[in-house]
Order: C-alpha cells, then sequence, then structure tokens
C-alpha cells in the first residue's frame, strides 16, 4: 500500500508525490537515517580555479577568497590547471600570465577551447598593454595587474561570476541532459 505525501505547495496547489514515502520507507527499513527536506537548498559557493606559480601569492588570494565565500581550487602551473578543468567545473579561472613552462596566454587559449562561458580573469605582474590585448585575444574577461588591491580584485572576481552565471548554469544543465 503506498502512502500518499504532500511535500511540496506551488501556487496554492498541493502536488503529492507517492514515490517519496516508498524511499523513506526503504531508508528507515535498511537503517539509514530519513533526512528531512528543510526547503530550498543553501546556494553552492562559487568554485575559482586560481593558477598561479608563486606559492605566497596563490596562498594570499586564496585566503582572501575563501573568506569571502568563494570555494577555491589551486594549481601550482598551467599542466595541472589544465588537468583540474577537465575534470571539474569552475565558475571562474583566475591565471598569472608569465609562469614557467606554458604562459598564461595559451592556457587561457586552452581554456577556452576546452570551456567557451566560463569567465577567465588575469591576475598577474605583466602589466605592458601588449600583454594585456593578447589575453582578451585570448578569450579573457578581464585583467588585474599585480599588485591590485584585494578590494579590486574580489570586485572583478565577483562581477565575472554574476555576469557568467546566467549563462553557465543553462549550459550546465543541457550537459546533464
Amino acid at each position: 500500500m503506498l502512502t500518499w505525501i504532500r511535500n511540496r505547495v506551488i501556487a496554492r496547489q498541493v502536488i503529492d508525490y507517492p514515490i517519496i514515502e516508498v524511499l523513506r520507507e526503504c531508508r528507515r527499513a535498511a537503517g539509514l537515517t530519513v533526512r528531512k527536506w528543510g526547503g530550498d537548498m543553501p546556494p553552492a559557493k562559487p568554485r575559482i580555479l586560481f593558477v598561479e606559480d608563486d606559492t605566497d601569492t596563490r596562498e594570499l588570494v586564496a585566503y582572501v577568497l575563501t573568506r569571502e565565500n568563494y570555494q577555491v581550487q589551486l594549481a601550482e602551473n598551467a599542466e595541472q590547471g589544465m588537468e583540474f578543468a577537465q575534470s571539474k567545473s569552475f565558475d571562474l579561472f583566475v591565471i598569472d600570465n608569465w609562469m614557467p613552462g606554458v604562459s598564461g596566454i595559451d592556457l587561457c587559449a586552452r581554456l577556452r577551447e576546452l570551456n567557451p562561458l566560463t569567465p577567465i580573469l588575469f591576475f598577474s605582474g605583466a602589466v605592458y598593454e601588449q600583454d594585456k590585448r593578447e589575453a582578451i585575444a585570448a578569450g579573457a574577461q578581464g585583467y588585474l595587474t599585480k599588485p591590485a588591491s584585494l578590494d579590486e580584485l574580489l570586485a572583478e572576481v565577483s562581477r565575472l561570476i554574476s555576469d557568467a552565471r546566467p549563462l553557465t548554469s543553462s549550459a550546465r544543465c543541457f550537459e546533464a541532459a
């Protein structure tokens, strides 16, 4: 016998889902706890991949972003950054321009091929206009030069993520389907 439950009210119309109660009974029979639904899920922390070869900068920026409720994945070189980008989804890529081995421009182009929607922010000591033009041409949406104030960095990170949120969330829905 199925027990009907009322677990959601939408526009004053109750929608019944009998399968949910069946699943709860199965969990109870297996000795597993049944979690109560507490309403809307909290929003997920935005995920940032930060590729930086300098340890001190990497740790400082990660600390600041984590304190501001971002989830930060650190990579110390372009190869490691590409591995993370291929295996996980991110809301923003923050990369250095001058790194040993693969340059930030090359990494940006590879990231853009892999993921055309996630914004890319350069956070680099390369202050020449030519470097900035090349970064934008490779697919970056922003370029901050070091040393930048932490407020500047946080404002740019927030802007890029919020501007891209509607695009990236709809793209993930299509990927999941």
